[in-house]
């Protein structure tokens, strides 16, 4: 079966249609996210920190580092992204062995992400564009890294599936013309929102099986894309995944974490308590509050994605006697009940013995 090997220092993440479902994760990426940017601008990695550390808590496979920031003293990404790359990858490198993607558009931040990175980072990406495909390829052969290789062309991207289907085989082709092999190549059909294009769910589950079964490829996608612009997105996003995964995609670019409830919200939501006549106890903490009016968690979780993302690695047989998905649903702190010290079962209640 295929298989694609992304690697740390010390860590493996396989991408493979007999293999369970792999997260990357996609919140370390400043673009269009001002308050980030100008963070990161300042010096300040903190935001970098908690993300990288929230998002392998909850269990992301890969981490996605993309330097994609415009600075307002220097609106040149070619100029910034590639010392910014360097500095993210190292800093990220120093809290986490999980294997990274390094994702930009631009080449020389690309280059340098494969020169600083640890083991055998996956590649974001190339496109079917000449220019992309010339200046990439190169890279992927002689760093010997898998890429994402994103379905559009230089001529934008089609609406047509089967016209994103042959940019994918034209980059396959292309790639192995480097001596790069498919399972090499991580193919991204490109997820539309479903609000906007009625078909956009059923075109992505075609494509994924024929680009299994005609490149014998692996496949990623940007999760949140299909629910972009409609209410209750985790609802769209739950149902999405497993059917993706069920049509053989292998891995998806999205966000695994649940962040937690804010300060504010807290606050908002407990006037609104009050005012109903409803006494709340001095000793309640935020934690249980938030808990019993299904507010969520005032920490960091995993989301609901990756829940619907453990059930379906059970049921399609990738998690071996079900145990990530015991180990996800047990409580934090919880204990095995009625052992001792020395972890055999005690006897409780039952007749006594004459």
């Amino acid at each position: 079966m295929v298989k694609t090997v992304v690697e740390s220092k010390t860590k493996t993440a396989v991408l493979g249609f007999d293999h369970p479902f792999c997260v990357i994760g996609e919140r370390i990426n400043p673009t269009g996210i001002k308050k980030l940017a100008a963070e990161l601008e300042a010096g300040d990695f903190s935001t970098v920190e908690r993300d990288a550390l929230a998002q392998v808590a909850a269990g992301a496979d890969i981490l996605d580092i993309n330097a994609g920031v415009v600075y307002n003293s220097n609106p040149n990404p070619n100029e910034t992204e590639p010392p910014l790359m360097k500095k993210m990858i190292e800093l990220v490198q120093g809290l986490t062995d999980v294997p990274l993607c390094i994702d930009s558009s631009v080449p020389e931040a690309l280059e340098t992400g494969l020169e600083i990175a640890e083991g055998r980072p996956l590649l974001n990406s190339v496109t079917g564009e000449e220019e992309r495909l010339e200046f990439v390829l190169p890279l992927v052969a002689k760093y010997n890294v898998p890429v994402v290789a994103i379905s559009n062309d230089d001529t934008g991207i089609s609406e047509d599936p089967d016209v994103r289907f042959a940019v994918a085989k034209k980059i396959v082709e292309r790639a192995s013309d480097f001596g790069i092999p498919a399972n090499d190549i991580v193919v991204d059909p490109l997820v539309m929102p479903i609000g906007a294009m009625a078909t956009a769910g059923n075109q992505v589950f075609t494509l994924v099986r024929k680009l299994r079964e005609e490149l014998g490829v692996n496949t990623t996608c940007g999760a949140s894309n299909i629910s972009f612009g409609l209410p209750n997105r985790h609802g769209i996003n739950n149902a999405f995944l497993p059917m993706a995964m069920g049509a053989g995609m292998t891995s998806a670019i999205m966000n695994p974490v649940a962040l937690p409830v804010t300060q504010k919200k807290i606050a908002e939501k407990k006037a609104k308590v009050m005012s109903l006549g409803i006494i709340i106890p001095d000793e309640m903490d935020d934690e249980t509050f938030v808990s019993i009016f299904g507010m969520g968690s005032t920490k960091s979780r995993p989301g609901k994605e990756m829940e619907a993302i453990r059930a379906a690695n059970l049921l399609t047989d990738n998690d071996p006697h079900g145990g990530a998905w015991i180990k996800f649903n047990k409580p934090a702190g919880a204990s095995s009940e009625g052992k001792g010290d020395s972890g055999r079962s005690r006897r409780r209640g039952g007749r006594r013995r004459g």
